[in-house]
C-alpha cells in the first residue's frame, strides 16, 4: 500500500473537524521546522534545556503526574515523580551529542557524516506517561531540528495538553517557534483511534510508543516508524544469587512497584534455581510481597485475566491493596506486590497465565532444576508466550552464565545485577541511551532493538573522500575455499 492510498483510507475514517485539525498543525509545524532546521548547534541545545526544564522541574512535573494519576485512574504518585530523572538523563544524551554539521569524522575511511532532521514527527502518548513521554521525545526530536505532533490517549488528554503547553512555554522564552510541539484534541477534534492513524500518514516519521494496537497502526501507515514491543521482563537468579538475595529482591521489589508496575520494562516472572527457591520466596515477602494461597491466586487471575487470555483493564497499574480488593480479599497496607507461584509449564492456555506480562503489582516466580540450560529453555518458552525481543535480567555472578543468556536470549537488552524497569530505558549507573520508547527488533516486530534515542530521530548525510586502496588478496578473502585456478583468464 502506498503512502497516499494510506492516508486517503486514514482520511476517510475523519470527519471535517478532525481533518481540519491534522491539516492545520501540520502545516505550522512544517513551516515551524523549516525556520528551526537552520539554528546553530548552540541555539539548538539551549532550546531542548528550556523545554526540559518547564516539565522536570520538581514542583511542576509533581504537579503533572498527580494531574495524570487523577485523570486516567492509574499509576503511583510516589514512584512515578521520580520519572523526572529520566527526563534530566533523556536531556544529558542529547546535549553530550551533535545534530548540527558535522557529527562525526573518521579520517582513516574518508568519511565525514552530517546530521539532518526528518521533519515532522507524529508522537503517540500513552495514557501511563503523559508527563515523560511527551518531554522526552520532544527533546531528542528538537535536538535533531524536527517539529513534532503528539496523539494523546483519551484518559490522559488534559495531562498531555498541560505538558505540551509548558514545553511550548519554553520555546517562547527562547524565541523559538512554538509550533515546533503541538498535540492533537485541544479544539473540536474528536480524539480517537482513527485521529492516531491519520496523524502517521500526514508525518515524515512516527515514533510509537505504546501497546501492540499503536504499534501496528504505526507500521500500517505507509510511514517510516520506530515501534515498541510487549513486554514481559523476566529475571533468572542461579545459584550464585544465594549470598545477596535480599539485594536481588529489593531489586525486584523496585522494579515491580515503580509506577504500580505498569512500565513494559517492570519484573513479571522470576525463573530461580530450585537450591534457593525457598530462600528467595521468603526474601521476596521480607521486601514486601504477598504471597498468595492458592484460593487467593486464583481469584486474582481471573480479575486480570478473562478465559480467553484478554488483560482486564481495570488492574492496570494498581496497588497490591486495590489488586487484592479486585480479587476479593484484604493484604496488610505494607504489602507492596503480589507473588504467584507459576504452574512450571509455559503456553498460551488460560491456566499457564502467570507467564504472561502483568502491567501491575503482581510478580510470578517459577523453579528451575539443574543446570542454567533449564533456565535459558524456560525464557524461552516464556518468550513464546510473550515479551520476544524485549528484555532478560539475570541476578547471577557465574560470568558463563550471563554470558550463554546474552548469546540464546531473543531479546534487545540483558541487564545484570540491576532493577529492569530501572535500568532498561537507561539509567545514571549504566551506559544504556536513555528512551522511553524500548525497541525489541524483528523477534518482536520492531525496525529496531535498539533503545529509540536521539540518532533514530535524524537523518545522516555520508560524505566520502577517496582513501588509499584497502583491497584484500583473493588469498585472504575466500581462505580455504579459494583456487586459483578457477581464476584462469580474468
Amino acid at each position: 500500500m502506498s503512502r497516499m492510498s494510506s492516508m486517503e483510507e486514514a482520511y476517510a475514517k475523519l470527519d471535517k473537524n478532525q481533518i481540519d485539525e491534522i491539516e492545520e498543525k501540520f502545516a505550522r509545524a512544517d513551516k515551524a521546522q523549516r525556520i528551526f532546521e537552520k539554528w546553530s548547534q548552540e541555539d539548538v541545545d539551549r532550546t531542548i534545556r528550556a523545554i526540559a526544564w518547564k516539565v522536570a522541574n520538581s514542583k511542576t512535573f509533581k504537579e503533572l503526574v498527580d494531574m495524570s494519576i487523577e485523570e486516567s485512574g492509574m499509576g503511583d504518585p510516589i514512584s512515578r515523580e521520580n520519572k523526572k530523572f529520566k527526563i534530566r538523563g533523556v536531556l544529558r544524551d542529547a546535549l553530550r551529542q551533535k545534530s548540527v554539521g558535522i557529527i562525526e569524522e573518521i579520517p582513516e575511511k574518508g568519511i565525514v557524516k552530517y546530521g539532518k532532521p526528518v521533519g515532522v514527527i507524529a508522537c503517540v502518548i500513552p495514557a501511563t506517561n503523559p508527563d515523560l513521554t511527551p518531554a522526552g521525545n520532544s527533546i531528542y526530536a528538537l535536538k535533531a531540528r524536527n517539529a513534532i505532533i503528539f496523539s494523546p490517549h483519551p484518559r490522559a488528554l488534559k495531562t498531555g495538553g498541560r505538558t505540551i503547553e509548558l514545553m511550548r512555554e519554553g520555546l517562547r522564552e527562547v524565541g523559538a517557534p512554538e509550533d515546533l510541539i503541538q498535540i492533537l484534541g485541544q479544539g473540536k477534534a474528536k480524539i480517537n483511534k482513527s485521529l492516531s492513524e491519520a496523524l502517521n500518514t500526514k508525518c515524515d516519521l512516527v515514533i510509537a510508543t505504546g501497546g501492540q494496537g499503536v504499534v501496528r497502526r504505526a507500521y500500517h501507515s505507509g510511514t517510516p516508524a520506530y515501534g515498541v514491543g510487549a513486554g514481559n521482563a523476566t529475571m533468572i537468579w542461579d545459584e550464585t544469587a544465594k549470598e545477596e538475595l535480599h539485594q536481588a529482591a529489593y531489586n525486584t521489589m523496585l522494579s515491580k512497584t515503580s509506577d504500580y508496575g505498569s512500565g513494559c520494562s517492570a519484573d513479571g516472572n522470576i525463573v530461580i534455581h530450585e537450591s534457593i527457591f525457598e530462600d528467595a520466596v521468603k526474601e521476596l515477602i521480607n521486601v514486601g510481597g504477598y504471597l498468595l494461597s492458592e484460593e487467593q491466586q486464583l481469584a486474582v487471575k481471573k480479575s486480570i485475566w478473562d478465559e480467553e487470555c484478554h488483560r482486564l483493564p481495570q488492574s492496570v497499574a494498581q496497588s497490591a491493596q486495590r489488586m487484592a480488593e479486585l480479587a476479593g480479599f484484604t493484604i496488610p497496607e505494607d504489602r507492596k506486590f503480589l507473588i504467584a507461584v507459576g504452574t512450571g509449564s509455559y503456553t498460551t492456555a488460560y491456566k499457564d497465565v502467570w507467564c504472561r506480562e502483568k502491567l501491575t503489582t503482581l510478580l510470578a516466580v517459577h523453579k528451575y532444576k539443574g543446570e542454567f540450560k533449564n533456565a535459558i529453555d524456560i525464557i524461552t518458552a516464556i518468550h513464546e508466550v510473550g515479551g520476544k525481543g524485549h528484555s532478560v535480567g539475570i541476578y547471577s555472578y557465574n560470568e558463563d552464565h550471563i554470558n550463554r543468556l546474552a548469546l540464546e536470549a531473543r531479546v534487545g537488552r540483558i541487564m545484570v545485577r540491576q532493577p529492569q524497569s530501572k535500568s532498561n530505558a537507561g539509567a545514571f549507573t549504566n551506559g544504556m541511551p536513555m528512551t522511553s520508547s524500548i525497541g525489541c527488533g524483528t523477534w518482536g516486530g520492531n525496525a529496531t532493538s535498539e533503545n529509540v534515542h536521539l540518532h533514530h530521530y535524524m537523518n545522516v548525510t555520508w560524505v566520502s573522500k577517496e582513501i588509499p586502496e584497502d583491497k584484500p588478496s583473493d588469498e585472504e578473502l575466500f581462505g580455504e575455499f579459494y583456487d586459483p585456478d578457477m581464476e584462469i583468464g580474468n
